[in-house]
C-alpha cells in the first residue's frame, strides 16, 4: 500500500496520463489490489482493478463452492453486498467526469453466473471499475489516496470481512431448494412450477421489482402438487405445469400474460424477496414471438410455410425483412435447433395468421392459395412426435381447446383449471384442423460459414455493446430487442465476447453446425470460465452468463450470417 500511496503523492496535480504509473499489484494487510487498466481520461470508461482476497479471510466455506449453482449463489450474494457498501460510500472521493466513483457489475433480480466475483481453490477475486479522481484533466492525488486508503478498505471491511455469514447461508439454502425443484421437474414430466403465494406482477414496465399489494398466486386444486425440498420438513406446494399443450385464457387485464411472463422468466433463479423465488421453468424454454423485419438465413420453415407465390424454397428460407408469420416460424425452428423443449407464446406478440385460421377463412382462401400452415395445425404433433411442449396465452380464440392437454383460466388474478369445460365447448363447436406431417423432419442442420463473423473495420475490430438489446459487430447491428429472455446487459457483453472468440479462433473453418458451435461454447464456459470470452481485459469483470438460446438468437440476427 505504501508504494501506491507514494506514487499518488508524486503525481498529484499532474496530467491525467500520469495515472498510468499506478498499474501493478499492491499489497494491503489482508488482500492485494491489482490495478489492471488505467483510463486515459477522466471522462473515459473507468479504470479496472481487482481485489485478490484469500478465501480463508472471507468466511466462505469451500463446500459452498463445490456445486456450480451454489458457487453462483455465493458470487451473486457477495456482489450485492459490495454494491450496497459502494452506494453508502460513493460521495467520498468525487471529482470531474466519472472520477472518484467505484462500481461493481451489479446483478438484477435474477441470480446469474457473473464475473464480478470469482473463486479459485484458495482465492476470491472481486472486479471493480474505478474512476480515478481528477479536476478537469489534472490528477487529484489526495482524493485518490482517500479512495485507495480509506474508501476501498471500508467497503471491503463492511461487505466481506464483516459479512453476515448467516445471510449467505440462507441464500445458499434458497438456491438448494430451487435446484431441488428443477430436479423434480425433470423427474416428473413437468415443464414449470408456480409456487403458491408467488408474486408475479412487477412494479412497472421498467422495473423488475415486485408489485406491492399484488394478489399472490394460488394453484388450482386439480393441478396442485407438493415438492419435497431440502433444509425443511415442509413441502413446497404450487401448480405443476405438465408437458404437452397448456393454454391460458381469460379476460383482458386479468393476469394471463403476467402468469406467462413469470413462467418464461422461470428459466432463471431469483433472489429472496423477489416474489418469483419458486417460479421455476425447465431451462430450455424459449419465448417465441413475431419479429417483423428481422433477418432470416436459410431456415427450414417448411413445417409452417410452403408454396410461396414467388416459387421460393421454404426449406432454406432467407429474408432480410421477414414478415410477422415467417419470422415467428423461423424463431420456432431456430429455438428447436438450439435445443428448446418448451415453446412459450403469447397471442399479443404473435402473428394472427400464424397462430390460427378459422373455417370461414379456409372456405374463402383454399389451402392451395394459403402458404401458411398455422401453429394450431402443428402444435399437437410437435409434442407427440418431437416431445416439444407449448404454453400459450389465447384470450381471443378457443381454437386451441381441442389441442390442449390443460386449459387455465385467469379471472381477477385467480387461476382455475377449466380443461374439462373447454373440452366440452370444443365438442359442442367442433373445428377442423390438420395435424399431418408424420414424416416431416423438424430440424435441418445448418453449417455456419466463416464469413458470417466480420468484426474488422479497417485495421481495427469493431465490437461494441450499445445496450442490452444492441450489439455492433463490424458493420452489422445485432438487434436483440425482441429476445425477451435476455435480462441483463452483462449477458449481452458476454454474447459479444463469445462471437468475437469464435471469429478470432477461426472456429467456423471446420464446417461446424450451429449446434456444434453452441455446444463448444457451453463446454468452454465449463472448462475455462466466463472470463475466457471477455473481448478485452476491461470487460473481464462485467460479464453474466447467457443461455445458449440467447447466443443462438444473436447469431441468427447477425445480418452477415451465412450458412449452408
Amino acid at each position: 500500500m505504501k508504494k501506491l500511496l507514494q506514487i499518488l503523492k508524486e503525481i498529484d496535480g499532474k496530467g491525467y496520463p500520469n495515472y498510468k504509473r499506478i498499474q501493478g499489484i499492491f499489497k494491503w494487510p489482508h488482500y492485494e489490489v491489482a490495478v489492471n487498466y488505467v483510463q486515459g481520461d477522466p471522462f473515459a470508461s473507468p479504470s479496472k482493478i481487482c481485489l485478490h482476497i484469500p478465501l480463508k479471510n472471507t468466511g466462505v466455506k469451500k463446500e459452498w463452492l463445490r456445486d456450480k449453482y451454489r458457487e453462483i449463489c455465493c458470487k451473486d450474494h457477495i456482489s450485492r453486498l459490495i454494491h450496497k457498501s459502494l452506494k453508502e460510500e460513493e460521495e467520498r472521493a468525487k471529482g470531474s467526469g466519472k472520477s472518484g466513483m467505484i462500481l461493481i457489475d451489479y446483478p438484477g433480480q435474477e441470480v446469474i453466473n457473473r464475473t464480478s466475483v470469482t473463486f479459485s481453490a484458495s482465492m476470491m477475486t472481486v472486479s471493480l471499475s474505478v474512476g480515478l479522481p481528477a479536476k478537469g484533466r489534472r490528477i487529484l492525488g489526495k482524493q485518490a489516496e482517500i479512495l485507495f486508503k480509506t474508501l476501498l478498505p471500508t467497503v471491503v471491511e463492511k461487505s466481506i470481512f464483516q459479512m453476515n455469514i448467516k445471510e449467505l447461508e440462507m441464500a445458499i439454502i434458497l438456491t438448494d431448494q430451487q435446484q431441488a425443484v428443477r430436479s423434480y421437474l425433470k423427474e416428473h414430466e413437468l415443464v414449470s412450477f408456480v409456487a403458491n403465494e408467488s408474486i408475479l406482477p412487477r412494479k412497472s414496465g421498467v422495473s423488475e421489482l415486485p408489485l406491492q399489494k399484488a394478489v399472490p398466486f394460488q394453484s388450482p386444486e386439480e393441478l396442485e402438487i407438493a415438492i419435497p425440498i431440502p433444509h425443511t420438513n415442509k413441502e413446497l406446494r404450487g401448480m405443476g405445469v405438465k408437458k404437452g399443450v397448456t393454454v391460458i385464457v381469460g379476460g383482458g387485464y386479468h393476469g394471463k400474460s403476467t402468469l406467462l411472463q413469470g413462467i418464461e422468466r422461470g428459466v432463471y433463479n431469483y433472489r429472496k424477496g423477489d416474489g418469483r423465488e419458486f417460479v421455476i421453468t425447465e431451462n430450455t424454454a424459449v419465448k417465441i414471438r413475431a419479429e417483423d423485419g428481422r433477418n432470416v438465413e436459410k431456415v427450414d420453415i417448411s413445417l409452417f410455410v410452403n408454396n410461396l407465390p414467388n416459387g421460393g424454397s421454404t426449406a432454406e428460407f432467407s429474408s432480410e425483412n421477414a414478415s410477422g408469420s415467417t419470422s415467428q416460424a423461423a424463431n420456432i425452428i431456430e429455438a428447436l435447433e438450439a435445443g428448446a423443449r418448451t415453446l412459450v407464446i403469447d397471442e399479443d406478440t404473435s402473428a394472427t395468421n400464424f397462430m390460427i385460421r378459422d373455417m370461414r377463412m379456409k372456405e374463402l382462401i383454399s389451402p392451395q392459395e394459403e402458404p401458411i400452415t398455422p401453429f394450431i395445425d402443428r402444435v399437437s404433433t410437435l409434442y407427440e412426435q418431437e416431445g416439444i411442449s407449448s404454453i400459450l396465452v389465447m384470450g381471443g380464440s378457443g381454437a386451441y381447446f381441442e389441442k390442449a392437454h390443460t386449459v387455465l383460466k385467469l379471472n381477477n388474478y385467480k387461476c382455475t383449471d377449466v380443461t374439462n369445460q373447454a373440452k366440452e365447448i370444443a365438442a359442442k363447436y367442433p373445428e377442423q384442423q390438420e395435424d399431418a406431417f408424420t414424416k416431416h423432419r423438424v430440424r435441418k442442420e445448418r453449417i455456419v460459414r466463416p464469413e458470417s463473423l466480420q468484426s474488422e473495420q479497417g485495421r481495427k475490430r469493431m465490437i461494441k455493446v450499445r445496450s442490452k438489446d444492441t450489439i455492433q459487430y463490424g458493420k452489422s447491428i445485432i438487434n436483440l430487442h425482441y429476445v425477451e429472455q435476455l435480462v441483463n446487459e452483462s449477458q449481452t457483453r458476454a454474447i459479444a465476447g463469445i462471437l468475437s472468440h469464435i471469429e478470432r479462433k477461426n472456429l467456423l473453418c471446420s464446417s461446424k453446425t450451429m449446434k456444434d458451435v453452441l455446444e463448444y461454447v457451453q463446454q468452454e464456459i465449463e472448462r475455462n470460465g466466463l472470463k475466457y470470452f471477455a473481448s478485452s481485459k476491461k470487460e473481464e469483470g462485467e460479464l453474466a452468463e447467457p443461455r445458449v438460446h440467447e447466443i443462438a438468437a444473436a447469431l441468427n440476427r447477425l445480418r452477415s450470417l451465412s450458412v449452408r
